[in-house]
């Protein structure tokens, strides 16, 4: 009797103690995953290089303009840039178009009775370089940044006279060469980057040259490499 009452003891001792490891859970098991970190489209310390085409129109009337004297104009530019800061930078721009000039063409000699009238038409390059500077926001976890830039610096290859010469009983009209102006610009646009090197650019501004009635708009689109 004394032998069963220790064996059913010790099989009381032992067997709880074989399950005592195992734990139970009612329900599902629930873990936090840490979300991925945005990508990084912009960086600070950043050079820009990028290459555009450009659209020029005349702020008045073609004909009344002072400087480029042409309805419209198509061309392209390059331009550089240094991020000291993801969100401001400093650099250097130039652009040419090829610009259409219309003229009269007059020729009268009085004592030969040479009386001769002509429209002249003169395709001649337009361009400008400048110093920018442009603050950009790139929005977070987006490949998109809107930005404005401002720049001074000069232009040249337009401004030409056409004026009226008399000479004896000779009235003829004389051109004067072209003038190089100081120009200042200002604008706004936005960057798309396609990767975290290559960005696309669209953006408008307008460039006011010394002197009236000589303003225009330029409209420019093309890529910018980062680096």
């Amino acid at each position: 009797m004394k032998k069963l009452l220790l064996a059913v003891l010790g099989a009381a001792v032992i067997v709880p103690g074989t399950f005592a490891g195992t734990e139970t859970y009612s329900g599902k098991e629930m873990k936090q995953v840490a979300p991925l970190p945005c990508p990084e489209w912009y960086r600070d310390r950043e050079f820009n290089a990028g290459i555009w085409g450009t659209y020029v129109f005349t702020g008045n009337d073609w004909e009344d303009d002072r400087y480029i004297e042409a309805d419209h104009a198509w061309g392209g530019g390059i331009d550089v840039k240094y991020f000291f800061h993801r969100f401001l930078g400093v650099g250097f721009e130039g652009w040419v178009v090829g610009a259409r000039r219309t003229h009269e063409d007059v020729f009268i000699d009085l004592t030969n009775d040479v009386f001769e009238f002509d429209t002249r038409h003169e395709r001649r390059a337009v361009g400008s370089a400048l110093a920018t500077l442009t603050f950009r926001y790139p929005i977070p976890c987006s490949r998109f940044a809107p930005y404005v830039f401002a720049g001074g610096g000069g232009i040249f290859g337009g401004g030409e006279r056409t004026r009226l010469v008399v000479s004896d009983s000779v009235i003829r009209t004389q051109d004067t060469d072209s003038e190089t102006e100081l120009v200042g610009q200002f604008g706004g646009g936005v960057e798309v980057r396609l990767t975290p090197h290559i960005g696309w650019i669209n953006d408008f501004s307008w460039n006011v040259i010394n002197g009236p009635e000589n303003n225009f708009g330029m409209v420019r689109s093309g890529l910018n490499f980062a680096f």
